[in-house]
């Protein structure tokens, strides 16, 4: 039995941190796990006073009526204080409540203030508890995360009062709560543990800092109660407050409104098409004198409905996260993976993303959400922070809601034209004047390659008049120039124009012949603190001493003055004497590589120098040069284009992946005026005759027009430098450097968003095929670093706006872990 008094509690000034919080760290001391013991919901508000607290409240009530229960609730931000304190008004009117209905009823209840701001006087700070913490009593844990005296906008009162809070540091402090949930709750059952966490006025208000809130709780993703609005409008304001937050991928389990007689239910009803309940509430008393004991009776069964809708909700979630990895490898036939080689705990269940984070379900110790940096980008895509990811939805859904999908030949609708126009004056810009739009990466290269072949048989006389109405052509078999470790895509073209690997045996590809003429390139790395050169046997060196080249920067790698050296001519003569060797009916049609960077084929740095060298040789000889920069292009090696890097430019290049954000497939193949013109003529016949039913498909054109220019503007991107055309250091120099020396390491690339390393190993160990790096990746994994590699070789993936305070992060984690690497012992 408990008594219906405060006792006030001597204030603890420890719980009070009054200074500002503005120079706290954005890196958060501990991920932002979110447990899944207990059920956790947010309580959202369509707008301002429309009646979350009362739903708190009857919640609450609904929830400490059954023996043994604890309930607690979260107020991260409450602006008007203490006059107006939403956590205090819970804890009165439960309490109060809970005792009329049963004054026998053991309840142990506690409100705390953790934060406030100085206008706040400290006798104004009521830290209260009711009853005692005896066996077998319910609990009601109320908290106020971060309170301010003036009664406005959360942002205008942390200005005016001096407690401006960072979105990490509340993210933080709600983190922290969520602990002592766990911790107060370690011998209850899941449905005797409910915890709410209310916002402040409506979806979309801003927070502390000026976030909104829905995005500023967004990393933890809680499900939602939304508290509708029952008066004139409220429709309205439901419906938008509902589509708020399904955008960012909320999940509204329930929408409550008071009843104002207008009957706005059965509008929200058809909007949702019956999937969500919505509840209404009797009207609410408007005397001030109302103690409201009353009404909340009348609510009862409407608050016991709500919290088994709750429940149901939650133990449905929680049963799908459990069997999705089962069920996933039932039925799904994942890409580039050996099932039988996917151990038991294998399968990742990815819950969303936020940002660069997935949200990743674990349940080996204690179930929980917890975020994972995705270190590969997702097979480097990604590109997106969490206000980027949150733009896109909504530009995505606008171009879905405008257009669905549009035929596109002889057609133009604003986001292909906008898309396009970004790209020729971005990464096409001095060099291309036409946009070829396809779905992926590999069809790119595709629609790359027969534009290449086709200005050679122009320029070469294989077709003798290209504007002759003819379908006859030259018997001469064309072929590609290409790299050693080179690899364009999956597609059978794609897979022709590169080097055998083990992408293109015969297990792969059995119709594989390898149509072309491919070159062992020099390549680039750091080993033992210094940038070497590695080059191939073949090369014919003189007098001039190559086994000690070194370069003191990547700078250094990419300076044109490199053009004028010894290594230039001793490239020029390798390549020329490899192509006038090249004998037979067939002719190379088309150079094709990727600009210095070789992902799939390991993450090899090809020297640049000799790619441009190998670009003029080309030009000699009129073979169309093809960049295939679906890797990395847009950011990925720290410009907008590898052009930059390499100081030439091509007659087509490709591009994908973090074109659109990576939030949805869309590719572009970029070519010059004389390479469209090859395919002017009279006849439909001479055409390019290549297309997808989803060419410049509206949502992917939108995407990429707004990814684009994001990634280049010092303002929506601060690692873009002053000058605009490169980003700042994202790697810490010095432990990439501690990284090359290291003794389980062979090589190192680290440029742009990429860092790089080969772990040593010989035999089985070494290849596409070797799984040397599994342990290693996983002990990664569980430190929150989510990495795939290629075979014994491992990379760290950034984005373009991913700050230099999480690489180093990043690196730090991959160090310690390389420390204990059982791979060195072996």
């Amino acid at each position: 039995m408990f008594r219906f008094s405060s006792l006030f509690l001597s204030r603890r000034h420890n719980h009070l941190r009054r200074h500002s919080l503005r120079h706290l760290s954005s890196l958060t001391s501990q991920p932002l796990e979110l447990p899944l013991s207990f059920p956790t919901y947010f309580i959202w508000g369509s707008n301002t006073g429309v009646g979350k607290t009362l739903v708190s409240a009857g919640i609450a009530a609904s929830t400490l009526l059954s023996p043994h229960s604890q309930f607690h609730y979260l107020k991260p931000v409450q602006t008007g204080f203490p006059s107006d304190s939403d956590s205090r008004f819970v804890i009165d009117k439960v309490a109060q409540l809970l005792f009329l209905r049963n004054p026998h009823t053991p309840l142990f209840a506690s409100h705390s203030v953790l934060n406030v701001s100085p206008a706040v006087t400290e006798r104004s700070i009521e830290n209260h508890e009711i009853g005692e913490q005896g066996f077998g009593a319910s609990k009601l844990i109320c908290k106020t995360l971060y309170a301010w005296e003036e009664a406005v906008s959360p942002h205008l009162a942390a200005e005016r009062e001096g407690l401006e809070v960072k979105d990490s540091t509340v993210l933080e402090t709600l983190h922290s709560c969520f602990r002592d949930v766990v911790g107060s709750g370690a011998d209850k059952e899941r449905s005797e543990i409910m915890c709410v966490v209310e916002t402040a006025g409506g979806v979309a208000s801003p927070g502390p800092s000026g976030s909104l809130q829905c995005d500023l709780y967004r990393p933890f993703r809680v499900p939602a109660i939304l508290v509708g609005d029952g008066r004139l409008g409220g429709i309205s304001g439901t419906i938008s407050a509902y589509e708020s937050l399904t955008l960012r991928g909320y999940d509204v389990v329930a929408v409550v409104l008071e009843d104002h007689g207008l009957l706005n239910e059965g509008p929200l009803m058809s909007y949702t098409r019956n999937k969500v309940p919505v509840l209404v509430l009797p009207p609410v008393p408007k005397d001030p004198s109302n103690d409201l004991m009353e009404w909340f009776e009348g609510c009862h069964s409407l608050f016991s409905n709500l919290k088994e809708i709750m429940h149901s909700a939650y133990f449905e979630r929680i049963k799908k996260l459990h069997e999705m990895p089962k069920k996933a490898r039932d039925i799904i036939w994942w890409p580039f993976t050996q099932h039988k080689l996917v151990p038991d705990g294998g399968v990742t269940v990815i819950d969303s993303r936020c940002g660069e984070n997935f949200a990743v379900f674990k349940a080996q110790d204690a179930e929980v959400i917890a975020p994972v940096f995705d270190a590969c980008a997702s097979w480097w895509t990604q590109g997106p922070d969490a206000v980027l990811q949150t733009e896109l939805a909504r530009e995505m859904g606008y171009a879905a809601a405008r257009y669905g999908h549009v035929m596109f030949p002889e057609n133009v609708h604003e986001p292909a034209l906008n898309c396009a126009e970004v790209m020729l004056e971005g990464v096409g810009k001095g060099w291309a004047s036409r946009v070829y739009f396809s779905d992926n990466g590999s069809t790119a290269i595709e629609i790359a390659l027969k534009m290449a072949f086709r200005k050679f048989s122009v320029d070469h006389g294989l077709i003798p008049n290209s504007h002759e109405d003819t379908t006859d052509g030259s018997s001469t078999d064309l072929l590609v120039l290409a790299l050693l470790r080179s690899y364009h895509g999956d597609t059978l073209g794609a897979m022709e124009a590169q080097a055998p690997s083990a992408y293109t045996g015969f297990l792969q590809q059995p119709w594989y012949t390898g149509r072309g003429l491919f070159l062992d390139p020099p390549s680039v790395f750091m080993r033992n603190n210094k940038w070497m050169l590695s080059l191939p046997q073949g090369f014919h060196f003189g007098n001039l001493k190559l086994d000690s080249i070194t370069f003191a920067s990547h700078e250094e790698i990419f300076h044109k003055g490199r053009d004028k050296s010894k290594l230039a001519a001793v490239y020029s003569s390798y390549i020329s004497k490899q192509l006038s060797g090249f004998k037979g009916s067939a002719n190379i049609g088309a150079l094709i590589m990727e600009p210095v960077i070789q992902g799939s084929g390991g993450m090899h740095m090809v020297d640049p120098l000799f790619q441009r060298v190998l670009v003029n040789e080309c030009r000699s000889r009129k073979i169309p040069v093809i960049f295939d920069e679906v890797f990395t292009g847009f950011w990925r090696l720290g410009v907008e284009t590898v052009v930059e890097l390499i100081h030439c430019v091509p007659d087509i290049a490709c591009f994908g992946k973090l074109m659109t954000g990576g939030i949805i497939p869309l590719a572009a193949t970029l070519a010059t005026n004389a390479v469209f013109d090859s395919f002017i003529g009279d006849s439909k016949l001479k055409a390019l005759l290549h297309g997808h039913s989803y060419s410049a498909h509206p949502m992917g054109c939108m995407a990429a027009a707004k990814s684009i220019p994001w990634f280049k503007d010092p303002c929506s991107n601060p690692n873009i430098t002053s000058e605009g055309r490169f980003l700042r250091e994202l790697w810490d120099d010095k432990i990439v450097r501690q990284l090359s020396s290291h003794p389980a390491v062979q090589r190192v690339v680290a440029l742009g968003t990429l860092c790089a390393l080969e772990l040593k190993a010989e035999g089985s160990n070494a290849g596409y095929g070797s799984l040397y790096a599994r342990s290693l990746l996983q002990h990664l994994r569980e430190d929150g670093v989510y990495m795939r590699p290629i075979g014994n070789v491992i990379y760290l993936l950034c984005g373009p706006c991913t700050s230099p305070e999480i690489c180093h992060q990043l690196l730090l984690k991959l160090y310690k872990r390389l420390e204990d690497f059982d791979g060195i012992k072996n």
